[in-house]
This record gives C-alpha cells, structure tokens and sequence, in this order.
C-alpha cells in the first residue's frame, strides 16, 4: 500500500515532507516508530492481558494509542474493517505498555512525522520507549 492511498482510506495527515507515493513496507518482527515500539506479544512472556480485558475492534478512522508531549503528532493504530481488534488491558511490569492488538491482516501505524508503518498479521504489544537518561533512575521516556 502506498502512504498516500492509506491516508485516503483513514482521513489522516502527515507532514508535507513525507514522499506519498511510497510504499509503505509491512514488517513481521520488532518495529519502531518514534516513541513506540511494536513487539510481537509471544516474545514478551511476563506481560499478559487482564482476566477481563475488553477487545475493540478497530473503527475506520483508526485509534490514537498515543499523543507527543505537547498534543502533537498522534500515533493512530489503523486497520480495514474487521481485520484488528485491540485492548488496552495490559499487565506490563515494566509499565511501558500501551495496547495490545490482534489483526488478521496488515495493520498500519500512521504518524504525521514519520509517516506509515506496516505490521503483519499476529499478536502485537505496543508499549512507550525508553532511553538513558539522568537522574535516581536513569531513564526517561523517549519524547516524540
């Protein structure tokens, strides 16, 4: 799928910098995009999904997992009708999760700076990343 067909399915934006006509490539494995990160849920034994999570599907607009600091620059989770579902019912102990998302056929993450990124069919965690930083812990959450 090129950007510019998925932008035209979604209603969604990106930055006047960013070459439409790309392809957007569809990865299967560990994926990064800005302050996120997509791992695939079997690689992640000690996270789970709560007793009682409650799965959604993926509406046509998509659904923004994440917003930068200052309310810019969404990170929106976007999928054809049917094909992904998602929860935000996740036990991560290293509290860096955000969603976890099954789809049946390539998923898409859209952001206005980076553009697009395909994810394969599975089972997916997204969780916030982290970097060094100063201080007691020594790490902050990347800011996009």
């Amino acid at each position: 799928m090129h950007l510019t067909d998925l932008l035209d399915r979604t209603g969604l934006t990106v930055l006047d910098h960013l070459e439409r006509q790309t392809v957007v490539p569809v990865i299967d494995g560990l994926q990064a995009q800005g302050d996120l990160i997509v791992i695939p849920l079997a690689l992640l034994r000690p996270v789970t999904l709560w007793d009682n999570s409650s799965w959604r599907q993926v509406p046509p607009q998509g659904v923004e997992l994440i917003r930068g600091i200052a309310g810019n620059n969404p990170h929106t989770l976007v999928a054809d009708p049917g094909t992904c579902h998602w929860t935000p019912s996740v036990r991560d102990p290293l509290h860096l999760a955000v969603a976890a998302f099954e789809n049946t056929t390539p998923a898409y993450l859209v952001h206005p700076e980076h553009g697009g990124s395909g994810i394969a069919p599975g089972r997916w965690l997204v969780r916030r990343q982290q970097e060094r930083g100063t201080g007691l812990t020594g790490k902050v959450l990347v800011a996009d």
